[in-house]
Parts: structure tokens; C-alpha cells; sequence
């Protein structure tokens, strides 16, 4: 009985949760977002005190240019929704969908990065922004980068998930790990909100 339950055809309405395993990970992924939400709260509040502390080092007000952030944003918010997508697919039990929503989600998390690089690249180039240039741009490179990181462990995680998943379907035992997967993306795009908001538009107008 148990092994027909993780047949794809067998699976109930709601995958994820349906097993006493996929409820603990569902609360632990809770747990762990929490002390990301700290760690993310502190890094806000360490750029917020030294935003000003520039040295001799360009400003936020002359550096930032808000059309490749907003480009960014849109790029990013994209992809959450393309994430939703594809856990719709995956509670229909559409694997092959759920699949390419999954790709595309992952396609436009790379293209977010490589904006990200040309940024850093032309604040660093450009300007002459360089993480040690002040405790400013240390804050912000910090900030910034650190979102870039979780951005990157993001893609890792969905690749990973749908290369070692590809021929096995939906199941039981591989919902849950879609679903939380899913869910952590959905938390990097609020935080770059968040981001896009305090750092560069609170940057540029004052």
C-alpha cells in the first residue's frame, strides 16, 4: 500500500504534505527561514547605519542607476511567478510541466545573476567601488552579494532537484523537496524587494 502511495498516479491532491516526512520538512524549512530572516535583518541594519559613511568614495546617490535594478526586479518577480507555475503542475501531477516551469524559473535566475555582475562590475570599474573603498560599499557589496549567494544556492538547488528527479516523476518523497524549494525562492524575491527598496531607491532619492 505504501509503495503504491509513491506512484505519481496515486498521488493525492496535496503531495507535499501528505506524509508525516513531508510535514517535518515543511517545519523545519520554517525554522531555518526564520534565522535566514534574522541574518537578512542584521545585514539591513549594519547598511542603514553605515549608507553615509562613504569616505572619499562615490555616494549611493551617484552611483545607483535605477533602470538595470528595476529591469532586475522585474526579472526576479518573473521568476516567482513562473515558480508558482510550475508547484501548480507538480499538485496536478504534470511532471513534464512542472519541468519546464521549473526551467524557465532557473533561466531567468541566471539572467538576474548576470545582471548582478555587470552591476558589480561597473560600480567596481566604473566608479571605483570596490569593497574596501569605504565602509559604505563594504556594507552594500555585503548586502547585495549576500542575496547574489542565496540567489545562486537557489538555482543549485532546482538543477539539482530536477537532474537527480528526471526520471522518476512526482512522488511522495521528492514533493515535498519541489515545494520547500520553491518556497525559499519565493523568500529570496521578497528580501530583493526589500532590497530594491532600501539600498537603491532609498539610495537615490534620499
Amino acid at each position: 500500500m505504501a509503495d503504491d502511495m509513491l506512484k505519481s498516479e496515486n498521488l493525492p491532491q496535496n503531495p507535499e504534505r501528505a506524509t508525516l516526512e513531508g510535514r517535518n520538512k515543511f517545519m523545519g524549512f520554517w525554522f531555518f527561514l526564520g534565522g535566514e530572516t534574522v541574518l537578512f535583518a542584521s545585514l539591513f541594519g549594519t547598511y542603514l547605519a553605515l549608507k553615509n559613511s562613504n569616505a572619499q568614495g562615490p555616494s549611493a546617490e551617484e552611483i545607483f542607476g535605477l533602470e538595470l535594478v528595476f529591469i532586475m526586479t522585474i526579472v526576479l518577480l518573473t521568476s516567482s511567478l513562473t515558480s508558482v507555475y510550475a508547484m501548480y503542475h507538480m499538485k496536478n501531477n504534470d511532471f513534464k510541466k512542472m519541468q519546464l516551469w521549473i526551467g524557465i524559473t532557473v533561466l531567468l535566475g541566471l539572467i538576474f545573476l548576470g545582471f548582478e555582475i555587470y552591476e558589480f562590475y561597473h560600480y567596481v570599474h566604473g566608479y571605483e567601488f570596490g569593497y574596501t573603498t569605504s565602509a559604505f560599499s563594504s556594507a552594500f557589496y555585503t548586502l547585495v552579494g549576500f542575496h547574489g549567494a542565496h540567489v545562486a544556492f537557489g538555482l543549485g538547488w532546482f538543477l539539482s532537484l530536477m537532474i537527480r528527479n528526471s526520471k522518476r516523476g512526482i512522488n511522495l518523497y521528492n514533493a515535498p523537496k519541489f515545494y520547500i524549494a520553491s518556497l525559499y525562492w519565493h523568500f529570496i524575491d521578497v528580501v530583493w524587494v526589500f532590497i530594491f527598496t532600501v539600498v537603491y531607491l532609498m539610495g537615490k532619492v534620499g
